[in-house]
């Protein structure tokens, strides 16, 4: 379809949603059959990636375009503008091409200001919501008594008190008040699959444990590679005995609430066909980052930047964009901000790191060389501690709370770059880790001193050392002029090869 005018921009954010959890990209169940048929008819991206596996480094690189690194939010507790280095960011951009804007979620991120939105809903949390009614106010204080689950039965609410459902009757009431006369930008921000595991029925009986896919590893492989793994499953079991013995059915319980939020996108969509706006939109949907879902024996995240993490969903769809099921271009969460600006015929911000999509959405040549690897960073600096560290945290050691990002899990800093088969880790200390995900997609043999991969590690390291001077801040503006790559690509020659 094209778009006679500005198109207008939805874009779904759920938060810790694994990119291959459907059965559109191989997944046993079929958990989200509607987001499988809106990525059929669009862009579907197989190899895309965070900017970092945590929910506010992430989504300020969404807003801003910009590496954790670069920005300096590389932790969710730096939540204030004040950490924040950038210059315009999406919403600027958005405004100033003449746009209202409307948010209904999740914020975790500095722009959380309900003023600086035309429409604002929220902020709902994990276990917090906006709440104005009985009904409400119970399920949320359910919420809080299960400890971040995993539950074992259904959730005594009925869906429509979800935040899933709540967010999207907000979002359909925002676009329902818009002014006619302009284009809007719509973020719909979940905190669903996030923890806690919990989901109403028809979901949570759903899919059934015997029939969840078997994981591809379990607690062994976070012993084996020890560091923070070790530390976090160590702590967890200390916590919470036998958490891990029930994995089956909180795997189910995740696939259940992927359905929701599926049936959620379908109901949002079905109201912008019923008021003739599907055909002049265009529709992001991704996720901030990943989840173990159980494997490595691990809940939620935090130890290092494994493929459960890294990847994300994400899909394009709408006004222009081809139908391209995209399995080779490795692109990232930063590369929203230039996309829907040259979407929306504004100029790429001075700083914006990431690289515009658009030309590939739509089908113009753009060069593979460009999207031929990608990085992704973890760690707030500092030393790593080890995995027998106990340093004070923000959560006592005695009972069954804990946070998976803490200060032992996100202590020092490393990046990873992905090419091809292979991934590369580099850390601030010791050494680093080299991976064929072809053979070994969980990271468990480390080939970094295999003589057989010295070039194809010599490779990797050059394509990281590319991106750490390309991830070198351009801001603040000073005097000089800028000489601006188009499209924010900066490898379009032959010589730089795929």
């Amino acid at each position: 379809m094209t778009c006679p005018t500005a198109p207008n921009i939805v874009l779904v954010m759920t938060d810790q949603l694994r990119a291959d959890f459907t059965a559109g990209v191989g997944f046993a169940l079929d958990t989200m059959p509607f987001l499988d048929s809106i990525a059929a008819e669009g862009t579907r991206f197989r190899r895309a990636y965070t900017t970092a596996p945590a929910c506010v480094p992430a989504r300020t690189s969404l807003l801003t375009g910009r590496w954790p690194s670069t920005h300096r939010a590389r932790q969710n507790s730096t939540l204030s503008p004040l950490d924040v280095s950038r210059g315009d960011d999406l919403l600027d951009v958005l405004r100033g091409a003449g746009y209202q804007l409307f948010f209904a979620g999740k914020t975790h991120m500095y722009r959380d200001d309900p003023e600086e939105y035309d429409a604002f809903s929220g902020p709902y949390g994990h276990t917090k919501g906006p709440d104005t009614t009985t009904e409400q106010r119970a399920f949320t204080s359910w919420l809080n008594s299960i400890d971040m689950g995993p539950t074992s039965a259904p959730t005594p609410f009925p869906a429509e008190q979800q935040y899933a459902y709540r967010i999207v009757s907000d979002t359909i009431q925002q676009v329902d008040a818009r002014d006619a006369d302009k284009p809007f930008f719509a973020w719909v921000s979940m905190p669903e699959p996030h923890n806690p595991y919990q989901v109403s029925e028809p979901y949570f009986s759903m899919f059934d444990e015997d029939e969840v896919p078997h994981r591809s590893c379990g607690p062994e492989a976070a012993q084996a590679k020890g560091g923070a793994y070790k530390w976090l499953r160590d702590l967890v079991e200390e916590k919470r005995p036998g958490y891990d013995d029930n994995w089956r059915r909180y795997r189910a319980t995740y696939c259940g609430m992927l359905r929701l939020i599926d049936d959620q996108v379908r109901r949002l969509v079905d109201h912008l066909k019923a008021q003739g706006l599907w055909e002049n939109t265009l529709l992001i949907f991704l996720a901030d980052h990943g989840d173990y879902v159980a494997d490595y024996g691990l809940q939620r995240k935090g130890a290092g930047i494994p493929e459960a993490l890294a990847r994300i969903p994400m899909i394009v769809h709408g006004c222009g964009v081809r139908a391209k099921d995209n399995t080779k271009d490795f692109v990232s969460i930063a590369d929203i901000l230039p996309t829907v600006c040259e979407a929306v015929g504004r100029p790429i911000p001075l700083g914006v790191q990431g690289r515009s999509l658009w030309q590939m959405v739509t089908g113009s040549d753009y060069p593979a060389a460009e999207f031929s690897d990608i990085v992704t960073e973890r760690g707030y600096g500092g030393l790593p501690y080890p995995d027998d560290a106990r340093p004070p945290l923000h959560f006592p050691y005695e009972g069954s709370r804990y946070d998976e990002l803490n200060s032992v899990t996100q202590s020092g800093s490393s990046r990873m770059i992905r090419h091809d088969r292979y991934k590369l880790y580099e850390h601030v200390v010791d050494d680093g880790e080299l991976y064929d995900l072809d053979k070994d997609p969980m990271e468990l043999d480390n080939r970094w001193d295999d003589p057989s991969l010295r070039k194809v590690k010599a490779d990797l390291m050059q394509r990281l050392h590319r991106w750490s001077v390309r991830l070198t801040d351009d801001l603040p503006q000073g005097r000089y002029t800028a000489r601006l790559a188009q499209h924010n690509w900066y490898r379009t020659s032959k010589k730089d090869g795929a």
